[in-house]
C-alpha cells in the first residue's frame, strides 16, 4: 500500500493555494506600509512647523538641534526596542541614564579625563542592565517589578551622589564635542553616534542569530526553549544591551549639557516605549523594527520642538504624546485582528 506525502501547510495549518505568495512577503508589505505611514506623519509635521514658524523651524541650527536631541533618547530607544520585541519592558532606562551621567561626572571620575567619563558611563549602564537581567532571567521576577525597583534605586543613588547639585564637566575634550566646530559636514557628533547605533541595531536584529532569537523569545518563549534557545540567557543579554545603550546615551547627554544631574533622563522610559510602539513594535513581543522606532523618536522630538517654538506648555505636549500612544496601540490591535 503506497503512502502519499501530505501537502505542505502554513503556520495556521492551511494548505497554501498554488501560486500564493510566501508569508514573508505579506510581512514585508505591512512593514513598508508602516514605514511609509510614519514618514508621511514626519513630513506632515515638518510642513506644519514650516508653516507656523518658518524662520525658526526651518533654520539649519534648529534642525540640527532637533536631531541632536533625538540622538540621546534615540540610542535608549534602540535598546528598548530589543527588550520589548522579546516580550519584556524596561522602566528604568531614564534612571539608569541619570545614574550613569552623575557617576561619570564626579570629581574623582573626571581626573581620568575623556576616557574615564566614557568608560564610567558605559560600565554603570551595563552594570544596571546586568542587575535587571539577573533578576528577570534567573530570579524569575516580572520585568515590570524588577525594572521599577531599579528605577527607584538608581534615582535614589543618583540623588545621593550629587546631593541634589549639578556636577559641571571641566574636561575640554568632552565639552568640545558639543560645539559647532566639532560638526562634520554640518552633522553634530551626537547624531553620528546615533546613526552608528541605529545601523548596528538594525543589523543585529535583522541579520544575526541574536536578532532571530530575540523575535522567537518574544513570539513564544516556550516554543523558543523547545527549539534549543536558552531563553534566560537571551533575556539577560537583552537587558545588558539596554543598559549599554543607556550608558552611551548618558555620555551623549553629558556632552550635550556639559554636566551631570540626578534629574537627567526624566520620563525617558515613556518616550522610548512610546517611540517603539508607534514605530510598530508590539508590546506583547514578537515583532518590531529599528527603523520604525527611530522614526517614532524623530516624530516625538519634532512635535516637542514645534510646541516649544509656538510657546505651548509642556503639559500640552504630554497630552499629545499620550493621545499618540493610545492611537498607535489601537491601530496595532486593529492590524493584529485582521492578520
Amino acid at each position: 500500500m503506497t503512502q502519499h506525502a501530505s501537502p505542505p501547510r502554513d503556520s495556521t495549518g492551511k494548505v497554501p493555494s498554488a501560486g500564493a505568495p510566501p508569508a514573508w512577503r505579506g510581512l514585508m508589505a505591512r512593514a513598508d506600509v508602516r514605514t511609509l505611514s510614519l514618514l508621511g506623519v514626519l513630513a506632515a509635521l515638518i510642513v506644519i512647523g514650516g508653516i507656523t514658524k518658518p524662520d525658526e523651524f526651518l533654520d539649519t541650527r534648529n534642525l540640527q538641534l532637533v536631531l541632536t536631541q533625538a540622538s540621546v533618547i534615540g540610542v535608549v530607544t534602540v535598546g528598548m526596542t530589543f527588550v520589548i520585541i522579546s516580550g519584556g519592558i524596561d522602566l528604568s532606562v531614564g534612571a539608569i541614564v541619570a545614574l550613569a551621567s552623575v557617576w561619570a561626572t564626579t570629581v574623582a571620575t573626571q581626573e581620568y579625563g575623556f576616557a574615564g567619563i566614557l568608560f564610567t558611563a558605559v560600565i554603570v549602564g551595563v552594570g544596571c542592565g546586568l542587575v535587571n537581567g539577573v533578576l528577570i532571567a534567573y530570579g524569575a521576577m516580572v520585568p515590570f517589578i524588577a525594572t521599577l525597583a531599579m528605577l527607584a534605586s538608581a534615582r535614589g543613588l543618583a540623588l545621593q551622589i550629587t546631593d541634589g547639585k549639578t556636577q559641571i564637566v571641566t574636561i575640554p575634550s568632552v565639552l568640545d564635542l558639543g560645539e559647532r566646530d566639532a560638526y562634520v559636514l554640518g552633522i553634530p557628533p551626537l547624531v553620528m553616534v546615533f546613526a552608528v547605533v541605529t545601523i548596528i541595531g538594525w543589523l543585529v536584529l535583522n541579520r544575526t542569530t541574536f536578532g532571530r532569537r530575540t523575535v522567537a523569545v518574544g513570539g513564544n518563549a516556550e516554543a523558543a526553549r523547545l527549539a534549543g534557545i536558552d531563553v534566560r540567557r537571551q533575556r539577560l543579554y537583552l537587558y545588558l544591551l539596554s543598559g549599554l545603550c543607556c550608558g552611551i546615551a548618558a555620555f551623549l547627554l553629558i556632552i550635550l549639557s556639559g554636566s551631570g544631574q540626578n534629574t537627567n533622563g526624566n520620563l525617558y522610559e515613556l518616550d522610548a516605549i512610546a517611540a517603539a510602539i508607534i514605530g510598530g513594535t508590539l508590546l506583547t513581543g514578537g515583532r518590531g523594527t529599528i527603523v520604525g522606532s527611530v522614526l517614532g523618536v524623530l516624530i516625538f522630538t519634532t512635535i516637542t520642538n514645534i510646541f516649544a517654538l509656538n510657546n505651548l506648555q509642556s503639559d500640552v505636549q504630554q497630552i499629545a504624546k499620550g493621545a499618540i500612544i493610545v492611537a498607535a496601540v489601537l491601530v496595532q490591535r486593529r492590524t493584529a485582528s485582521t492578520t
